[in-house]
């Protein structure tokens, strides 16, 4: 009897000793990642002016560097000449009409005045049958000028599309950081020959982050998307709490990543799920941390 004790006793430690594991073990282990921007050259030249530096941060639309633009202002000046010898064609094919439409409109008087001058018994046939020639001479002449004009029209109206053109490489040789974030790698320097497409650097948004973990089938239904939970990572004293939103749950199941976890639970399948922190400046990308869903409910937030 007294063995049966002691065997219940161990069993019922042993078993206390197993929940008190599982309660310190987190539900998730993943590492925290942030979306990478690599941007790039949109025009081709020496770069004038570049201010980009690792670990700087850096605001949307900031002016970052200049790449240069002399042969494209030339190109544009000499559109602009050639454009003002095109328009200056037309300018005189429409002057030419202009007087055209002056002699059609007194023309068009006399062809009124001859035609009541005939009710009266005032003129004659071939006075109208001359004004009438003389109309459709003028509308011929009309019709002839405006066909002359309209190929210098379509010459002018693309002479001022290549012009378009040319300001808006102008304005793309401007580089302009397209988001705020933390520039992460630089991959050029000023007087540096660039092209269309070249990285320039990389920027990532560093105040807000996520934390990739993987969970297994079972875990599936004790998390939701926009679910609060508790993530901690270590911080040299013990392990420092921040407050996280599910943010994503993958829909297909994964094999388990080499990288995080041992040889035997390679072969579990698990599910992806992404975990939204922010930054107190504490969180580097490729940090591992940890997601727990008890604290969370429990409201904790402690190191």
């Amino acid at each position: 009897m007294k063995n049966t004790g002691i065997v219940l006793l161990l069993f019922s430690l042993a078993a206390s000793l197993s929940c008190s594991s599982n309660a310190d073990r987190a539900d998730g282990y993943g590492n925290f990642e942030a979306t990478e921007i690599t941007v790039s050259a949109e025009a081709h030249g020496k770069i004038l002016f570049f201010n980009a530096e690792e670990g700087q941060v850096l605001g949307a639309n900031d002016v970052v560097g200049v790449i240069d633009t002399l042969q494209l202002s030339l190109r544009r000046d000499q559109l602009e000449a050639i454009k003002n010898t095109v328009s200056s064609k037309s300018r005189n094919v429409l002057s030419q009409r202009e007087v055209l439409l002056e002699k059609l409109k007194v023309a068009q008087n006399d062809q009124q005045r001859i035609t009541n001058l005939i009710r009266e018994n005032a003129a004659t046939g071939k006075q109208l049958d001359d004004i009438n020639g003389q109309l459709e001479v003028l509308k011929q002449q009309i019709r002839s000028v405006e066909t002359q004009n309209a190929p210098i029209i379509n010459e002018v109206k693309g002479i001022e599309a290549q012009i378009r053109q040319l300001d808006d490489q102008i304005d793309k040789s401007v580089i302009r950081n397209p988001i705020a974030g933390t520039v992460l790698a630089k991959f050029t320097e000023p007087h540096e020959i660039t092209a269309f497409g070249k990285p320039l650097y990389k920027i990532a948004d560093l105040s807000t982050m996520e934390l990739r973990i993987y969970i297994s089938e079972t875990q599936l239904a004790s998390i939701a998307v926009g679910q609060q939970v508790s993530v901690k990572i270590d911080d040299g004293e013990g392990q420092k709490s921040f407050p996280g939103l599910i943010s994503w749950i993958s829909d297909t199941a994964e094999f388990t990543p080499k990288i995080i976890q041992t040889r035997d639970e390679r072969v579990n399948l698990v599910y992806a799920v992404k975990v939204r922190v922010v930054n107190d400046g504490s969180l580097k990308i490729g940090m591992p941390g940890e997601m727990w869903i008890r604290d969370a409910r429990a409201g904790t937030n402690s190191k």
